[in-house]
């Protein structure tokens, strides 16, 4: 679909959240990059994205993101509708079976803190993931040995007619750094079980996980976290420092002289200066190691 779509063609009577046109999605991603989205909205919360998915035109695409991070929009923008849940799915709490529920959009730094409050141990790692529930459960997101799915016990989702429905964490396919999911179901919530433990242990885990994370990656500056999913029995930094480029710019992005597996925006990058310095990092690394680096970050939208 190539056609712009307008905020017009929404019926505005039952949506509570904000509608927005033209939405430069810069704003929206921690890269600091990419175009406009056509239309953009930010739930007030689940019932209204429930409204909102079903008074939209069928042949309207949808792309969900959280904090913007693990993302490249294109200098083109995204034709279609952007939501944005961050605001909107914010809610946790623990349950009556003392378990967390999480919703999408809610960051995962959030959590850390939240279940060493709560009397809980295990989700120290999520201190480590730049980005929010949501994506952290499409992409089995993980930091300093711990993954996502690893304390999952159950997700809600909503498909593009606004049908929420229910699945256990067995009903998921989950791989490293990828979990198998229709292309129009999205994440809304998760529960997670924890176990109790030493919370002075968990919380001390936590603020030395985020000092490790301070010292050894850019935090400081606009990048989207780890760019390339690590190969099998190797690091994808380790070969990006072993081939010599780091550091190497195109345009107003560059390698982090950090960690070689960050790309940053330097301050007047373009998407495009970015797509292009993945594309040059996976042919040397093609070329030296005949290894092929995956992208961990989603490439979206039209150059």
């Amino acid at each position: 679909m190539n056609s712009r779509v307008t905020s017009q063609q929404f019926n505005r009577e039952y949506l509570r959240g904000d509608l927005r046109e033209q939405e430069p999605m810069s704003a929206h991603t921690t890269w600091r990059v990419g175009g406009a989205a056509d239309v953009f909205y930010v739930p007030a919360d689940k019932d209204d994205l429930v409204n909102f998915l079903r008074s939209m035109p069928t042949d309207i695409p949808v792309f969900f993101i959280g904090l913007g991070s693990n993302l490249l929009v294109r200098d083109g923008g995204i034709r279609g509708v952007v939501v944005k849940c961050h605001k909107g799915l914010s809610s946790m709490q623990v349950t009556e079976d003392r378990e967390i529920y999480v919703e999408a959009g809610v960051a995962c730094a959030q959590i850390a803190r939240f279940c060493n409050r709560n009397g809980f141990v295990g989700a120290e790692f999520f201190a480590g993931i730049p980005g929010s529930m949501g994506g952290a459960l499409a992409m089995n997101a993980g930091a300093f040995g711990g993954e996502t799915w690893s304390v999952v016990k159950s997700v809600t989702m909503i498909d593009r007619d606004g049908t929420v429905s229910s699945f256990q964490a067995t009903d998921f396919e989950i791989g490293y750094r990828s979990v198998a999911t229709s292309p129009e179901h999205w994440f809304l919530s998760a529960k997670l079980t924890l176990d109790s433990g030493d919370l002075d242990e968990s919380k001390s885990k936590v603020s030395s996980l985020l000092k490790a994370r301070g010292s050894s990656q850019p935090v400081q500056s606009a990048n989207a976290g780890s760019v390339f999913k690590n190969p099998e029995s190797d690091h994808a930094a380790r070969l990006i420092e072993q081939s010599g480029l780091k550091g190497a710019k195109i345009g107003g992005a560059q390698i982090s002289e950090k960690h070689a597996n960050f790309i940053v925006n330097t301050g007047h990058a373009t998407a495009d200066d970015i797509e292009q310095l993945i594309a040059f990092i996976k042919l040397e690394i093609k070329q030296q190691f005949d290894v092929n680096l995956q992208t961990e970050v989603r490439v979206v939208g039209e150059h």
